[in-house]
């Protein structure tokens, strides 16, 4: 379903933050138990006529778009769907067989995930405590929370903590009403803040960012026989590839001591201006012989 006409607007009046360079190199290769291999049923491999994206999608934050993910990649739904809007220093949308920004799936609109609720017992890694709403990761998708000691005052235990749109995050396109997504997401291109707790992030991209800054920008109806739009070729689950075939994606664990060491040189090097952007976990994506 197309973004609303007022989220539009004032995402475009928003100043996008520029991705800074990337974190600082480890100084050694990490030790085989610093890595963590994405489960395949919670990777979703899209091919492109640009090529490969991996995005692993995070249950923990978005479990209902996650399975909605799962449910229409298994059905055949995005395949041969074109990239409909896409925008420099902003986000790649798609997920519309109509291929104007109108069009869903015929399965019933979503309840937003725009929040989901942290427990103690949740890998979460902290970077930094800015105006005590700590930032850090879920898995590879970068989250901000409420502290954990409000988990002492709240009657389950648990906090409020949302998806934070950095380069790559995964969110689902709704229109004006805040349940109103359904077939339709976006990539970032970049970071923008103005998204975060407006539109449901369900996941990140862990291989093909170039992918998704190479998807040609425009909107429809730009997609004409003289300018072709790009498409989705294949979108799977992982799981759902036989093992032979399908891609084998490692990251490097969030909360493993070389990515602490990692955040520590970051935001060394980055000072004041750090953000939680600054940070990517490195990944290791083994492709299967051709």
């Amino acid at each position: 379903m197309r973004l609303s006409i007022i989220a539009a607007a004032v995402l475009l009046a928003a100043t996008p933050v520029m991705a800074q360079d990337a974190a600082p190199a480890a100084a050694a290769s990490p030790p085989e138990s610093d890595w963590r291999t994405v489960a395949p049923e919670n990777l979703l491999v899209i091919d492109t006529n640009r090529g490969r994206i991996l995005v692993e999608m995070s249950p923990l934050a978005a479990p209902g778009h996650v399975e909605r993910m799962r449910l229409l990649a298994r059905n055949g739904f995005y395949d041969g769907l074109v990239w409909h809007r896409v925008i420099d220093w902003f986000m790649a949308q798609t997920g519309d067989p109509l291929g104007t920004g109108d069009g869903q799936s015929a399965y019933p609109d979503l309840t937003a995930e725009l929040t989901f609720r942290r427990g103690a017992d949740m890998p979460f890694t902290p970077a930094a405590d800015p105006m005590g709403a700590p930032v850090g990761f879920l898995g590879s998708l970068p989250i901000q929370t409420q502290p954990d000691a409000l988990m002492a005052r709240t009657g389950d235990g648990m906090v409020h903590a949302w998806g934070v749109y950095c380069p790559g995050v995964a969110g689902m396109a709704r229109g004006e009403a805040q349940d109103s997504a359904n077939s339709q997401f976006f990539l970032m291109r970049q970071a923008y803040p103005s998204l975060d707790k407006r539109y449901t992030a369900w996941g990140r991209v862990i291989s093909g960012l170039d992918v998704v800054r190479a998807i040609k920008t425009g909107e429809e109806p730009s997609g004409t026989v003289a300018t072709p739009q790009d498409v989705m070729t294949s979108v799977r689950v992982a799981a759902d590839i036989p093992a032979a075939q399908r891609p084998v994606a490692r990251v490097l664990d969030t909360e493993s001591p070389t990515f602490g060491d990692m955040i520590e040189r970051t935001r060394a090097a980055r000072g004041a201006d750090f953000s939680i952007c600054d940070l990517e976990p490195p990944v290791d994506v083994i492709e299967p012989a051709a």
